[in-house]
């Protein structure tokens, strides 16, 4: 049934838990080049990361199709999580940040379909998209706090590294306080029918337009690496490594911004041109970040209006989708359908991040970016067409 309540729960959750995240992400490239890394220990830290990530998400998504109660799970994920990002400030190796990495994402996967089913089981089946959208605002707005938290101790009250990593920890308890006592377990709509028992559930088939909106979001994450690279690449052009808190304040700004709009008109016009329109985008930031010369004026300001754009494309796709994903399956396979969704995001991440790291370190960044650009054009056009002929969209 439809919680409010529940809804800003989620909602300050996500926003709390980003503010610690987003603390230490944009300044962990320079960290582990710092305890001796470089860009294919970076690779192997986030595709590592993210291999861990995907089979726990595969595994969650199975697992909240399951469960009566979810709050469990989620709570231990969001727990477990914001308890192990502050030992990076006592990490001394490129291989401290990829244990601290897996046991972070791990936790993130197996939290997360259960998270997106109990968020889409407190709303309205027609407001999913802004639903989605309203937590995914919430969640980016901590992604701008945390960036500029950081550059502010970093650049005016001069703190090192490992000192911003200790006093992430207190966004991170705020987390963990959110969700213990804000969020509730939704309560079951009896209009939707009797309950379908935990190993009927899993029997029942995945439909065909699940599938068929699936394909072009492969299509899409093969070429999409860790936005670590990008940071990273910025370095390569010339913006200094204490300046990349401040384009990680910029890409969650238009992040923020669109996240709730977006997801709102996605409950009105087709999800699938909405969603194309984010690849679109993406397409056109890496392109920037591809091409862009080393070392001169103009292109240090293309990046920063890449990094913007980027944000839109997040907007666009990342609540869009997922309210997609939902829409396209009945209530009782909600959590496979996440957990598979999010299991190829995931896995494809994997590899495409050790294939930057592999390609960038042989042939230069204009290659795996340039590759990034073609597959996230590829994949909107497919989402186009399958929008063209997609049936009309009908309530739960």
């Amino acid at each position: 049934m439809a919680s409010p309540s529940n809804l800003r729960g989620f909602a300050l959750t996500s926003f709390f838990n980003d503010v610690a995240s987003e603390m230490a992400y944009w300044i962990l490239p320079a960290f582990v080049v710092a305890v001796g890394g470089g860009p294919a220990q970076l690779g192997i830290i986030e595709g590592i990361a993210e291999a861990m990530a995907a089979f726990t998400k595969l595994a969650s998504g199975y697992l909240t199709d399951r469960l009566r109660r979810r709050k469990p799970l989620v709570l231990g994920g969001y727990f477990v999580a914001n308890a192990v990002k502050p030992l990076l400030a006592i990490s001394t190796a490129w291989w401290h940040v990829l244990l601290i990495r897996f046991a972070d994402r791990t936790s993130k996967g197996l939290r997360g379909s259960a998270r997106d089913v109990m968020l889409a089981d407190s709303v309205a089946a027609n407001k999913l998209g802004s639903a989605y959208g309203f937590v995914q605002a919430a969640d980016s707005a901590g992604a701008i706090l945390g960036p500029l938290l950081a550059w502010l101790l970093l650049r005016q009250a001069h703190w090192d590294v490992r000192s911003v990593f200790w006093a992430a920890a207190i966004p991170g308890a705020l987390c963990v306080w959110a969700f213990t006592f804000l969020v509730k377990e939704p309560r079951k709509d009896p209009r939707h029918g009797p309950h379908i028992t935990a190993s009927a559930s899993i029997k029942l088939p995945l439909p065909r337009s699940f599938w068929i909106v699936l394909l072009p979001v492969l299509i899409f994450s093969i070429g999409n690496s860790s936005d670590m690279f990008l940071i990273l690449r910025a370095k390569d052009v010339g913006i200094a490594v204490a300046f990349a808190p401040l384009l990680g304040l910029v890409f969650n700004v238009t992040y923020t911004a669109l996240s709730w709009p977006a997801g709102a008109l996605s409950d009105k016009f087709s999800r699938h041109t909405i969603a194309a329109l984010g690849y679109f985008i993406y397409a056109a930031a890496y392109a920037t970040f591809a091409f862009a010369p080393n070392r001169l004026a103009h292109a240090k300001l293309a990046l920063w209006l890449a990094m913007a754009l980027y944000g839109f494309y997040y907007a666009l796709t990342e609540p869009v989708l997922k309210a997609l994903i939902v829409s396209s399956v009945g209530r009782e396979v909600r959590g496979r359908a996440i957990g598979i969704f999010s299991f190829v995001i995931s896995i494809c991440l994997l590899t495409s991040s050790a294939a930057t790291g592999f390609l960038w370190k042989r042939f230069g960044a204009q290659l795996p970016l340039g590759i990034s650009a073609a597959c996230a054009l590829t994949a909107a056009i497919m989402l186009l067409v399958i929008g063209i002929n997609a049936k009309p969209r009908q309530s739960d």
